[in-house]
């Protein structure tokens, strides 16, 4: 299950966004999982990051995990939270010459590999953890686009 929040004055593709987080979530081989992703702005990032991280600026994707211990057989998986601030990632787009919608799905997708486990405090788990990313990019750009 794939819950999508948007708070009140954000705009975004939810079913693309859901999407998105589906074919993440199967390259990871997580056929049966729960996730939730909030899409809101920097002032409620921003005391998320200051709280949870110690930096007191907003940031523009924030994963909290769920998943502890060992799997119980037959459940869903419990992925976590991923939150998602539209106003920074807008930002971003602009610096990086790309669409908002191509930043939100490279933010899904590092938030959702995040909860996972995966992280890039050095070389080698940072090395490992965009070559994920870059596999689900792939997959993810290789469907078609369904007509509008």
């Amino acid at each position: 299950m794939i819950d999508i929040s948007v708070d009140e004055g954000v705009h975004v593709d939810e079913p693309t966004l859901t999407g998105i987080a589906a074919a993440a979530m199967a390259h990871l081989d997580v056929a049966e999982g729960e996730l939730s992703v909030l899409l809101t702005d920097d002032a409620t990032v921003h005391p998320l990051n200051r709280d949870w991280r110690g930096k007191d600026r907003p940031t523009d994707v924030l994963s909290f995990s769920q998943v502890e211990g060992e799997p119980i057989p037959g459940a869903p998986l419990m992925l976590g939270d991923v939150i998602i601030s539209v106003e920074t990632a807008s930002r971003q787009a602009d610096e990086r010459g790309h669409s908002l919608a191509r930043e939100l799905q490279i933010l899904l997708v590092h938030g959702i590999v995040h909860l996972l486990g995966y992280d890039h405090e050095d070389d080698d788990e940072a090395e490992e953890m965009e070559a994920i990313e870059r596999a689900i990019h792939a997959r993810i750009d290789a469907k078609p686009t369904p007509a509008g």
